[in-house]
């Protein structure tokens, strides 16, 4: 078994999809619309076949502070493949002004990654 994707609400799908293509290589499928439902979403695909769904329903209620930890999916994480990459895609998106979470770091459990937040607030660890 495998996952065979994830799901986020958001509230920009444009600027959202945009992030993960231009960042993470991400290529998305045709935006799918329904109005009987006000439901839009897109189907996203990295390189080694993980998807993202990204979803937006203008009534689906945002968190008081989505950056800040709650219960339920607490983050993703994307490999770039060596910590030059990791570094390297920290500094971009922090150069163009994303908030960096977590600093390019080796963890406990031995992984190196950061943590950014992309335009609706949720954690991507950047990892090898």
């Amino acid at each position: 078994m495998k996952i065979e994707h994830l799901a986020i609400w958001v509230t920009d799908l444009e600027k959202t999809r945009s992030f993960y293509e231009r960042y993470f290589g991400a290529t998305a499928g045709d935006r799918y619309h329904n109005p009987t439902k006000n439901f839009s979403s897109y189907f996203i695909s990295f390189k080694e076949g993980a998807r993202l769904e990204l979803m937006q329903k203008p009534e689906i209620p945002g968190l008081a502070n989505p950056a800040q930890e709650h219960l339920g999916i607490s983050h993703f994480a994307i490999a770039v493949g060596s910590k030059e990459k990791v570094d390297s895609l920290t500094e971009k998106l922090r150069t163009d002004g994303y908030k960096v979470a977590g600093e390019p770091r080796t963890t406990g459990d031995g992984y190196y990654e950061s943590v950014v937040l992309d335009p609706e607030q949720n954690r991507i660890e950047i990892t090898i």
